[in-house]
């Protein structure tokens, strides 16, 4: 399907606000059968959807399915299996003020809405918000990122097989479409990407007053103090940075450890870094490459080569960096001054937990935190004076392989939450409703308001 022009666009989006106030997609069964669809999908065609992601990103099937199709598939059975009681009205306890009425809680689709996913997950940072939107109700237009043309491509194929445009539609395109969607009126936004793009989707819904989420990120801080078990602290950390060639938004960004342990932890650092993609990964055929050729060149601007410990190589054919780690690192350095998205590790120390502590929050509020301790003082003092959107203790990235998790950023690294119900929650209008009896009518809300009903109201209303 070629590229939608501005016209197509302002067509699909009439198109869909039309289509939604049908009130076809109100039914709890329309839902779960989009869903199933969706989820068959998945199935009967993961050969050409992990084949998209090796063309994009050389990612291998292992890796296309774990943190990609599998994850999707898990999270269609979580939303599946819980949505019937998710949609049902919730009833809460009403006041004294409003006895002897009933109260309510509904959830209401948005309506129209927009998800603009990103290159480094494409397939799961699309259609992951797509099942909140689907399960909670909305139609919806999916924009995906131009850097990842296979993975577009086959998004294009796979939904139009699903589902009519006036209900779900992909747009593929570049910057020029990202512009045009984003000057039509939406009743929700989804966004994933960066900071900068981000304030731009912000400014553009404002002139709207369209609610958004921002999945942005930044750089997520992996804290690792004296008493942690230093080898599968290593091995987790070489996996959570290494994942997609450290284009995660929540990869360990900088290392902070303990300098009593330094040594130790980049030895074993090194050893897991070459256990887990080999002593030359640039020709691991498994080894993620670099998404393009300007992110590419950017991340070796990054790279200060007399502070490299380990690796620093690349292959410009392929787009490849080996796994790379910084020592002697200051926060002044270039690799500190920006999210690196890539496969470099830059390792700081400190000598007590307050400069650790004091160092983060000095900083942009992170997308994840990472903490490696066996001292469960240490972890109460850090979840508890460190803000941050979400994390792991004692491991890294796995806190998104949870759809009872809410997965979302705080301050610079975002706002909203989704995963599971999170998501649910996200692409629905809460409404509460009371319900008032006309059998029973209070009169002490009616004017005038004498002494006597002045003391029955200052009882009922404390």
């Amino acid at each position: 399907m070629p590229k939608e022009t501005t016209m197509d666009i302002h067509t699909l989006v009439a198109r869909q606000r039309a289509f939604f106030r049908t009130g076809a997609t109100l039914d709890l069964s329309f839902r779960l059968e989009a869903l199933a669809k969706l989820d068959r999908a998945l199935r009967e065609g993961e050969e050409e959807l992990l084949s998209a992601l090796k063309a994009d990103l050389n990612k291998s099937a292992g890796e296309g399915y774990q943190c990609e199709v599998g994850m999707l598939r898990a999270e269609l059975s979580h939303v599946r299996r819980h949505l019937p009681r998710w949609v049902k009205p919730r009833p809460v306890r009403p006041s004294l003020a409003q006895f002897p009425g009933s109260c309510r809680v509904y959830q209401e689709p948005y309506g129209m809405t927009l998800i603009m996913a990103p290159w480094n997950y494409p397939l799961l940072l699309s259609l992951e918000p797509l099942i909140g939107a689907l399960a909670a109700g909305n139609c919806c237009l999916l924009k995906p990122s131009a850097y990842a043309p296979a993975s577009s491509a086959v998004l294009q194929k796979l939904l139009s097989a699903c589902f009519p445009p006036d209900y779900v539609a992909v747009v593929e395109g570049g910057r020029a479409e990202n512009q045009a969607l984003l000057e039509e009126k939406f009743d929700y936004i989804f966004f994933t990407g960066g900071t900068a793009v981000g304030r731009q989707v912000m400014e553009k819904a404002a002139a709207h007053l369209t609610p958004v989420t921002l999945e942005l990120g930044g750089k997520s801080p992996c804290l690792v103090d004296a008493t942690a078990k230093l080898d599968l602290a290593a091995k987790r950390i070489a996996f959570g940075k290494l994942l997609n060639a450290g284009q995660t938004c929540v990869a360990p960004d900088y290392l902070l450890v303990h300098a009593s342990v330094k040594e130790d932890l980049v030895e074993r650092l090194k050893h897991w870094c070459s256990a887990l993609y080999g002593p030359d990964p640039l020709s691991n055929p498994d080894y993620v490459s670099i998404i393009n050729q300007k992110h590419f060149d950017r991340l070796l601007g990054l790279m200060d080569r007399e502070k490299v410990i380990f690796g620093g190589e690349s292959d410009p054919d392929r787009r490849k960096i080996q796994p790379t780690l910084m020592d002697r690192v200051t926060p002044n350095d270039p690799v500190m001054g920006e999210e690196i998205f890539g496969p470099i590790l830059p390792i700081l120390s400190f000598d007590h937990l307050s400069q650790a502590v004091d160092f983060i929050r000095s900083r942009p509020r992170p997308l994840a935190l990472y903490l490696f301790s066996e001292d469960r003082a240490v972890r109460r003092e850090i979840l508890r004076t460190v803000p941050f959107g979400g994390g792991c203790v004692n491991d890294t990235i796995l806190h998104l392989a949870s759809s009872r998790l809410p997965f979302g950023g705080v301050g610079n690294s975002g706002m909203g939450a989704y995963h599971g119900k999170y998501s649910f929650d996200t692409f629905s209008h809460t409404k509460g409703i009371f319900q008032a009896s006309t059998t029973v009518d209070m009169p002490l809300r009616y004017p005038p308001y004498t002494p006597q009903q002045m003391k029955w109201l200052r009882r009922l209303l404390k």
